[in-house]
């Protein structure tokens, strides 16, 4: 069971490996800005770094949320590549936030729409299962019934 198991594992563990570059660099950031904690604010350097971290972690547990009921009930493939493109784009939009608010962007839409084909996947992925399971209606056979018969083999 553990074998079809490990891309949404090894996807979650650079997750959270990207998070703790992401702390880090704010670290960083206050040495380098002096910005003391609980201070939050600073230079505009800093706050967009900070901003960027913050961001990035909001999200955080909704992405591997559908990560992994996409992975469980859709497929553990497709859901791990999904992942990896979500961790690309976070990691551009922390680099692009970093520079200036502007450059963030393109990589905010790209993992915002990664993460609706996650949920969107999740979503489809219980559904079936749920009607499998409680409804005793395979959903996926039903479909692909209707797809692969001829409709002229009643007449």
């Amino acid at each position: 069971m553990l074998e079809h198991l490990v891309g949404l594992a090894a996807v979650s563990v650079l997750a959270a490996m990207e998070q703790a570059y992401f702390s880090l660099q704010v670290v960083y950031a206050r040495r380098k800005y002096s910005v003391s904690p609980p201070s939050t604010s600073g230079p505009p350097e800093f706050d967009r770094v900070f901003r960027a971290q913050v961001n990035c972690t909001e999200y955080f547990p909704i992405f591997i949320t559908v990560l992994w009921t996409a992975g469980l009930f859709f497929h553990q493939g497709v859901s791990s590549l999904c992942g990896l493109l979500y961790l690309y784009s976070r990691y551009h939009y922390f680099h692009g936030y970093r520079q200036s608010p502007q450059q963030r962007l393109a990589p905010l839409y790209l993992g915002g729409q990664i993460l609706w084909v996650l949920i969107g996947l999740s979503s489809l992925g219980v559904v079936c299962s749920f009607s499998r399971i409680y409804a005793g209606v395979d959903l996926v056979d039903l479909v692909s019934s209707c797809l692969t018969s001829d409709p002229t083999a009643d007449l």
